[in-house]
C-alpha cells in the first residue's frame, strides 16, 4: 500500500476524466467527410490516451510514418479543440474523491501529456481550475511523461517533496515517471488501457477498478 501523502497528482484523460466520446466525435467528423461510417465508442477508448497518434491509427490505420498524418493530426485537433468537452465528464467517484482531499485540506494537481492549449479550456469546463492547485501539460516542461520533470515541476509548485506526493495514472508511462520522480504510484485500471501490458504488471503500488477505491490507498 502506498505511503500516507500529503499531496496529489492526477493524470487527466482516463483518470480523471472520461474524454473518450468528444474524441470519437471528432474521429467520426473525420470519418464523414471522407463517406466513411462511424467507428464506435468501444474501439475509440483503448486508444485515447496514446493521443492523435493512437486515434488516427484505430480509426483510419494511419501512424507517424505515413504521409498524411501530420495533416491528419491538425484536422483532428481542430475537430477536437472545436467541441472539446461537450460529453466529456468526470469519471464516478473522482468529484468525491477530490472534495475528500480538498477537506483535509491538501492540494492537488493535474499532470498530462495533453498540450497546454487543450488542457487549460477542458479542465476549466470540467469546473476544476479553481480547485487544482497546478496543471501542467505535455507542453509545460521541457520532456513530458514518461519522464519525471512534468511531476516534480508539479511538486514544487505545491511547494510538497515528491516522496510525500500519490501519483494517479492509467498508463503505464504514468508508472515510470513517478518512479523516476520518487513518488507513490497508483494505477487507474478503469481508464484507457490500451493493448500493452495489464496495469497488474506496470510496477504500481496499487491498481484501483473504480476511482471511489483510491482514497484508502491515499491514506483519506
Amino acid at each position: 500500500m502506498p505511503r500516507a501523502s500529503t499531496a496529489f497528482l492526477f493524470d487527466l484523460d482516463g483518470t480523471l476524466a472520461d474524454t473518450a466520446p468528444d474524441m470519437a466525435r471528432a474521429v467520426n467528423a473525420m470519418r464523414a467527410h471522407r463517406g466513411l461510417d462511424p467507428v464506435p465508442l468501444a474501439q475509440v477508448r483503448p486508444h485515447v490516451s496514446s493521443g492523435a497518434r493512437g486515434l488516427l491509427q484505430s480509426a483510419f490505420g494511419v501512424g507517424p510514418e505515413h504521409g498524411d498524418f501530420p495533416a491528419m493530426r491538425e484536422e483532428f485537433l481542430h475537430h477536437y479543440e472545436s467541441a472539446i468537452c461537450v460529453e466529456t465528464a468526470l469519471f464516478p467517484g473522482v468529484d468525491s474523491l477530490l472534495s475528500a482531499i480538498e477537506a483535509k485540506p491538501l492540494a492537488w494537481g493535474i499532470v498530462t501529456n495533453k498540450h497546454e492549449r487543450y488542457t487549460h479550456p477542458l479542465v476549466a469546463a470540467l469546473g476544476l481550475a479553481s480547485r487544482a492547485g497546478v496543471v501542467v501539460g505535455g507542453d509545460t516542461c521541457e520532456r513530458a511523461k514518461p519522464f519525471p520533470d512534468p511531476l516534480l515541476f508539479a511538486a514544487k509548485r505545491l511547494a510538497v517533496p515528491p516522496s510525500a506526493v500519490l501519483y494517479v495514472g492509467d498508463d503505464v508511462r504514468d508508472v515510470h515517471a513517478a518512479r523516476a520522480a520518487g513518488m507513490a504510484v497508483v494505477a487507474a485500471g478503469y481508464g484507457y488501457l490500451g493493448e500493452g501490458l495489464p496495469p497488474h504488471q506496470w510496477g504500481a503500488d496499487a491498481v484501483v477498478a473504480h476511482a471511489g477505491e483510491i482514497a484508502p490507498h491515499a491514506g483519506l
